[in-house]
């Protein structure tokens, strides 16, 4: 087998220690209590190890090490006394500095382009942007409705607040994320009930996987209300279709009465790329399903190290920690997946490295399995001992498509 691609140096210091733990004996099911200590310490403010996220592009030790003392003292560590005393968490005043970015930038372009004037530049410009930023505002969001806000309660009526602003400028409906997310695909854990379940399709099938966001698509304002109907959950049903059908309003009321072209792209463009991102990465996060036990969390899901969306986008890529535990925090993930190793091991979980979910659904509809396959960290004696060949057929036998009879027999016995 080719050798693994070679270990990411900027790397966030938790996915640096879990991959060395993960590589350095790949047939070992427990971790070091040194590493486990070491990542308690980085999230605890008691420790003087204590390392809160500021800014995403780098560490907090990082910068704490290389900029100007001057600098440190009278701006670094001011803004993370004031931040701190503003997120919920102490480990998340990255998310206020985002929160502060999104109020000098994307603000004010919309202002500007709705108010002032418009110009197609700056209107895909604004987009552009907009993209750029949507995979982090998601997660933080993502952050917000599992936890129940990110700012601390005597912000509680900005926390509430803020996303009726700024979800529709990154692609959000009101409320939708949290009843198809929270309320629907964590009930329904991507079983055959989950409207975004993939065992109904082969996930390496582009026929199949256009056939998926299609429908997400045009359809998710009437599947998910109906879903919580015939679930006997009619307030959700009522609140879903409530928010999802008020906020195509908003937009059309911008669109007919204020400036066409503004809406277009500051609303319209970022909810057509948000919705077929959003349906892209989920197709990669529960894109390998075990027909042996496909309610699985450790079977269902997937875990990536040395990705972009573990530094950029919250430690999304540590999602079957998630599964696990919905309401664990974003920073605690690393150090659950060397507490739960033996878990993880007998569960047959898989984990790669060095290719991101976006990269996992192209790569499937290329039907590139070899490439998802080097990047496999194995865990325990049997993932150690497989080779290339018997990795790709594995990989492959869990992307397809579950039999109607089987997926209806399941639906009846989950009732």
């Amino acid at each position: 087998m080719d050798s693994a691609p070679p270990v990411d140096p900027y790397l966030p210091l938790p996915d640096l220690l879990v991959l060395q733990e993960l590589e350095n004996d790949t047939e070992l099911q427990k971790s070091t209590p040194a590493t486990i200590e070491k990542l308690h310490n980085l999230n605890d403010p008691t420790n003087a190890a204590f390392d809160p996220t500021v800014f995403q592009f780098w560490d907090t030790h990082q910068l704490r090490a290389r900029l100007p003392h001057r600098i440190r003292k009278y701006l670094l560590e001011p803004y993370i006394a004031w931040a701190r005393s503003i997120a919920r968490f102490p480990t998340d005043v990255v998310m206020v500095t985002h929160l502060l970015l999104y109020l000098v930038t994307t603000i004010p372009s919309v202002i500007y382009l709705y108010c002032y004037h418009f110009t197609w530049i700056h209107g895909i410009l604004h987009w552009i942007i907009q993209i750029w930023f949507a995979g982090t505002y998601t997660l933080m969001k993502h952050q917000h409705i599992h936890m129940n806000g990110i700012l601390a309660p005597q912000y509680q009526l900005v926390d509430q607040l803020f996303p009726y602003l700024l979800d529709p400028l990154f692609g959000h409906t009101w409320n939708s994320y949290y009843y198809h997310h929270v309320k629907h695909h964590h009930v329904e854990g991507n079983g055959p009930r989950d409207l975004s379940s993939t065992m109904w399709y082969d996930r390496d099938s582009i026929a199949d996987f256009a056939r998926y966001v299609g429908r997400f698509f045009f359809l998710i304002w009437w599947d998910l209300p109906l879903s919580f109907l015939r679930a006997g959950k009619r307030q959700h049903a009522f609140k879903a279709a409530f928010w999802e059908l008020s906020n195509y309003l908003y937009i059309y009321l911008f669109w007919r009465y204020i400036n066409m072209r503004a809406t277009f792209c500051v609303f319209l463009l970022p909810l057509l790329t948000l919705r077929l991102g959003l349906m892209a990465g989920n197709w990669g996060q529960h894109a390998f399903v075990d027909p042996e036990d496909p309610m699985s969390d450790f079977l269902s899901s997937i875990t990536l190290i040395d990705v972009p969306s573990n530094r950029f986008c919250y430690n999304d890529g540590y999602h079957t920690s998630h599964h696990l535990n919905p309401r664990r925090h974003w920073r605690d993930h690393p150090v659950a997946l060397l507490k739960d190793r033996a878990r993880y091991t007998e569960g047959k979980a898989l984990v790669f490295r060095n290719i991101d979910y976006l990269m996992v659904t192209i790569k499937l509809l290329q039907k590139d399995y070899e490439f998802i396959a080097k990047r496999m960290v194995p865990l325990g004696k049997a993932q150690a001992s497989m080779t290339l060949q018997e990795r790709v057929d594995m990989l492959r036998a869990r992307t397809r498509r579950f039999p109607d009879e089987y997926l209806r027999t399941f639906y009846d016995k989950s009732k």
